[in-house]
């Protein structure tokens, strides 16, 4: 089967996307790496979309997947590993392919990892990128938290809600979050705020036992939960070239790459704004843009 189109990711960019789509009549295909929702489901709270004044990142991205399944949008849980260009697109992925005249990327980011030695082998074993995933593991034990920005703020405020002691690490003099959160956050009795500093090393090998801070503070911690940015994933674009330097999709107005037909939206493309509500906005228009293509060639 030849789909209309494909879907490549089913966050709030991919999820708008395959809305549109569905009610326009294509025959669309979305396919996820993880669970529908996408960073949705490793946010706690979400306070700042649209009908919702106060959610979490798990509700609403059942929410969505709800109104996915209520429209009957075809959807895998599938990995994608590199996509081919052409009048009729090839989405690969582990064991399959699927074929497509046009492709919506909505693969979003992941968090930036800190470039520590050994980080890699300890992730789930005393380092994580998810609070509202691994919080839970540390009742009454001491964490860390690395961070400046309002992910790292409000993960440590929900933190400090289940451990017992919480060490904020930031790297500046001040935080670049909203005010609103960092006077929550100095309201907290069990949180300790460690101005201009890093963490410098990992102490352990089967678990992390421990955390070095500006090379001379340790801190005896059961986990550290870091926060310091995002990175787009599309290690399966690089066939294709339109990603910048930073593995950046680079898109025109319409949100179409330099490959014909193939479009991107959301956290993976590179834009001044990363919300839910402009990833939303973003796959509804590049929908319509492919509705009114296939129209038109019909």
């Amino acid at each position: 089967m030849v789909y209309d189109l494909i879907i490549v990711g089913l966050g709030p960019a991919g999820a708008g996307a395959a809305i549109y789509a569905k009610r326009s009549g294509l025959n669309v295909l979305c396919l996820e790496a993880e669970a529908p929702g996408g960073l949705l489901n490793r946010i706690n709270t979400v306070d700042n979309y649209l009908g919702f004044p106060h959610t979490t990142g798990p509700e609403l991205a059942a929410l969505l997947f709800e109104q996915i399944r209520k429209l009957e949008i075809p959807f895998k849980i599938k990995k994608v590993t590199w996509i081919e260009g052409g009048e009729t697109k090839k989405v690969h992925c582990d064991n399959e392919v699927f074929e497509s005249k046009y492709v919506i990327i909505a693969s979003g980011r992941k968090a930036r990892k800190l470039g520590l030695k050994n980080e890699a082998n300890l992730v789930n074993k005393g380092i994580s990128y998810c609070a509202i995933c691994d919080a839970a593991l540390y009742k009454g034990k001491d964490v860390a938290v690395v961070g400046g920005g309002n992910s790292a703020i409000e993960e440590a405020i929900y933190i400090a809600k289940l451990v017992n002691k919480v060490y904020l690490i930031h790297r500046r003099d001040e935080f670049r979050a909203d005010e609103k959160l960092v006077e929550e956050l100095k309201k907290l009795p069990n949180v300790e705020i460690l101005y201009n500093s890093n963490v410098t090393e990992l102490i352990g090998t089967e678990k992390l036992e421990g955390i070095i801070v500006n090379g001379e503070r340790k801190l005896d911690v059961a986990c550290l939960f870091t926060y310091v940015g995002y990175e787009p994933q599309g290690d399966f674009l690089s066939d294709l070239e339109i990603t910048d330097e930073k593995g950046y999709i680079l898109v025109d107005d319409n949100y179409q790459t330099k490959e014909d037909g193939i479009y991107a939206v959301g956290d993976a493309i590179l834009k001044k704004v990363y919300q839910i509500v402009t990833a939303a906005s973003e796959g509804a228009v590049a929908a319509l843009e492919v509705v009114k293509r296939v129209k038109n060639n019909n």
